[in-house]
């Protein structure tokens, strides 16, 4: 893994910066959209703008990257976050920031097809895996640093806004300067839906209701504080506590599914998930009670999308991966987007509860769901299964191909069947 720092460090340096810019403007929308006193349902939509437009990436980078290059496109896209980052302040409207959002979505999936290739590229089939597993702790890593920044300034001033903006622009100096040359880059086409939900009709349900999960968790963190009063440190260490414990518990659970039934796993981890947030709706903890249900349900919800992703791998041809894992993206996304505006809703019905409601129903559906596929197909041995990987909702097919290759690489059986 030295060895793996020591070649990566500038674009990894650079990832992280850009990680911190964007996870401060993500949780500060929240905030500052409170002293505007824009309308929750409003202020989901322009959540919602991001998943939009990270979607739409996913669909037309890689061809806008064919067309001119690595190096303009991620250029380009990084100059429009930085000027985006600072926008927001300029125009506090819930209709101007969804358009930004949308645009932020669109580019950072940009950034990040562009950034894995370049990491891809320059590393060898020894250490490939281990840099893209890196490059994904750093992603963490960087938005449970952005809460800390979010403390440094008033959140209804300028400086809050300024301080991502600049740290996009810097993130781009060090990944520039240090990239090699732009490696060769081919579209990846989606596997067909029909083809894919026969391979794993638990991977396509599963990750279409954690798109709706993940995308409330993190996507309406920061609202939902503020329409309970926490203050910008709690919010922030709210926020911080949901993708620390994704960090810190991918791998014990990753080590837990290399030897038993990935499917049992995403049961018992989606009805925990459940259950906890049926504890905070029924008892209404204090601060600390709810920075800890944050990091149960970021420590739930980061691991069951890359269990999800293992298990679906371990019934594929290695032939067909890139485009599985194209295809399983998609439906992330279209589940990404419903998951702000529902909860939005939900929360001008149930007031804060709506929050936890949300990502309890659609968390114990996949517990249901996966209890009922358990009964429909065997279990695979750990012989038959790939070996776990790290991957964050934040990976493009890129990144899931290689590591999920690597890790099919540890299994020498073909895939399994049946």
């Amino acid at each position: 893994m030295i060895s793996v720092l020591r070649a990566t460090w500038p674009l990894l340096l650079g990832i992280l910066l850009l990680m911190v810019g964007n996870g401060m403007q993500g949780t500060l929308l929240g905030i500052r959209g409170d002293l505007e006193g824009i309308p929750t349902f409003q202020m989901s939509i322009v959540m919602t703008g991001y998943y939009g437009g990270f979607l739409l990436g996913s669909l037309t980078v890689p061809d806008l990257i064919k067309n001119v290059g690595h190096v303009r496109v991620f250029a380009a896209l990084g100059s429009l976050i930085s000027a985006a980052l600072v926008l927001f302040a300029v125009e506090p409207h819930w209709i101007s920031w969804t358009f930004l959002r949308f645009l932020i979505g669109f580019c950072f999936c940009g950034v990040y097809v562009t950034a894995e290739s370049w990491l891809n590229a320059g590393s060898t089939n020894e250490n490939r895996g281990q840099a893209l597993s890196a490059y994904m702790i750093v992603q963490l890593a960087g938005i449970v640093v952005a809460q800390a920044l979010l403390n440094v300034g008033d959140p209804g001033g300028f400086l809050l806004f300024v301080i991502p903006s600049v740290l996009v622009s810097l993130a781009f100096t060090p990944i520039l300067l240090s990239a090699q040359p732009a490696p060769q880059f081919e579209t990846i086409k989606r596997m067909s839906f029909a083809s894919l939900y026969r391979a794993s009709p638990l991977g396509c349900v599963g990750i279409f209701l954690m798109g709706g999960v993940f995308a409330a968790l993190s996507g309406m963190s920061s609202v939902w504080g503020t329409l309970i009063g926490l203050s910008v440190a709690q919010i922030s260490l709210f926020v911080a506590a949901i993708y620390a414990g994704g960090l810190v518990l991918q791998y014990p659970i990753g080590w837990i599914s290399d030897r038993y039934d990935r499917r049992m796993l995403v049961l018992i981890l989606s009805a925990i998930g459940g259950l906890t947030g049926l504890v905070v709706i029924a008892a209404g903890p204090g601060t600390f009670g709810l920075i800890v249900a944050g990091a149960v349900m970021g420590g739930i919800a980061n691991p069951i999308y890359a269990l999800l992703l293992a298990y679906t791998n371990d019934y594929l041809d290695q032939s067909d991966m890139a485009s599985a894992s194209a295809g399983l993206l998609f439906i992330y996304g279209v589940g990404s987007m419903a998951g702000p505006m529902v909860t939005g809703w939900l929360m001008g019905v149930m007031g804060p509860d709506g929050y936890w409601a949300y990502m309890g129903v659609l968390l114990m559906l996949l517990t249901a769901y996966a209890g009922w596929r358990a009964t429909q197909r065997r279990a695979l041995t750990p012989e038959e299964q790939g070996s776990f990987a790290v991957i964050t909702p934040n990976a493009t097919p890129l990144a899931i191909e290689v590591v999920l290759d690597e890790a099919q690489s540890d299994n020498p059986l073909p895939a399994a069947q049946s």
